[in-house]
């Protein structure tokens, strides 16, 4: 099935659902472009909980020409019904690689989600003082590096000296990349004079987990205060699959003993990765599946309120 196909499915599913009007179950009424499932979350989220990762697309922003991941438009308007679903209500939109440095769209984003929102961006070296401002404005507090995925905006020579650039403005760096990338690159982690966000447990590789070197490098940076980990993206290193995930579960566990102060939640909406598989996630079972890696609700709800407004500066 083509992204065109898929994405036309989810909006005559969206326009079936606003015919049947009052006929339509609660349940039926919180289904969200690009996720399986109708049900809400039986995990109950806390006020202000955060999704700490997420994504806008519309054809109508600026597209990177080097960018190879083409997902379907998916706007905030559909990102407010899976909110719904899941009970959460702060997010944090990251800019895809799909734009590259492009960031307009984020803005809009930001300006359209309001003081609940905050946003991650994409630079490179030649990004200005000026645009810097705008995109603190709007409500950036960080810039990702997207080292894991073809044509991206951005590379690791480039990371230093943008981590000098953003780090007066109390900006963190965040990274998608592979575990051995980690490995390599832990000295310049470490000298950065910023703190660091690490995407999807870290791309921590299964069926390692956490025997993996990769997860002590990562550990030993969160516990000396350095670095964080977006507990997310389930899907993108298992080898067990949906619906249980079950070996997420072990190393997911291994990040919250080890450090839960150093930790956040995100759903990665609208599941670019997966959008070509198919079936997309449930984004009920994912939510319902940090239950499982933080099995404490005093804990659980740190992940969700507490630490993500210290990490994004949420009042």
């Amino acid at each position: 099935m083509s992204m065109g196909d898929m994405s036309r499915r989810a909006v005559l599913a969206m326009l079936g659902a606003s015919a049947a009007g009052a006929a339509i179950s609660p349940a039926r009424a919180q289904q969200a472009p690009w996720s399986s499932g109708t049900g809400p979350a039986k995990t109950k989220a806390p006020p202000n909980a955060t999704d700490c990762h997420h994504h806008i697309y519309s054809s109508r922003f600026k597209v990177d020409p080097n960018s190879t991941l083409r997902p379907g438009d998916a706007s905030v308007a559909d990102y407010r019904l899976l909110q719904k679903r899941i009970g959460t209500s702060r997010n944090v939109i990251v800019q895809p690689s799909t734009y590259g440095v492009y960031n307009d769209g984020l803005i809009e984003a930001l300006n359209e989600c309001g003081p609940t929102a905050r946003g991650v961006a994409v630079v490179n070296t030649s990004v200005t003082d000026d645009e810097l401002k705008r995109l603190q404005a709007a409500g950036v507090r960080g810039v990702r590096f997207n080292l894991a995925t073809p044509g991206g905006a951005t590379t690791m020579a480039m990371l230093e000296p943008v981590a000098k650039r953003i780090a007066p403005m109390g900006w963190h760096v965040q990274f998608n990349m592979s575990a051995d990338m980690t490995l390599a690159a832990k000295d310049v982690l470490s000298r950065l004079p910023c703190e660091i966000v690490f995407d999807h447990l870290a791309h921590i590789p299964q069926p390692a987990g956490p025997n993996h070197p990769a997860f002590a490098a990562v550990v030993d940076l969160m516990q000396k205060g350095k670095a964080w980990v977006k507990l997310s993206g389930a899907y993108q290193d298992t080898k067990v699959g949906p619906p249980t995930y079950a070996d997420t579960i072990p190393l997911a566990q291994a990040y919250v003993k080890a450090a839960p102060e150093r930790l956040v939640w995100g759903s990665d909406w609208p599941h670019p990765s997966e959008q070509s598989k198919p079936a997309l996630p449930d984004d009920a079972v994912l939510f319902d599946l940090l239950a499982q890696w933080a099995p404490d609700e005093a804990v659980r709800n740190r992940i969700l309120v507490d630490n993500p407004a210290k990490l994004y500066g949420f009042s």
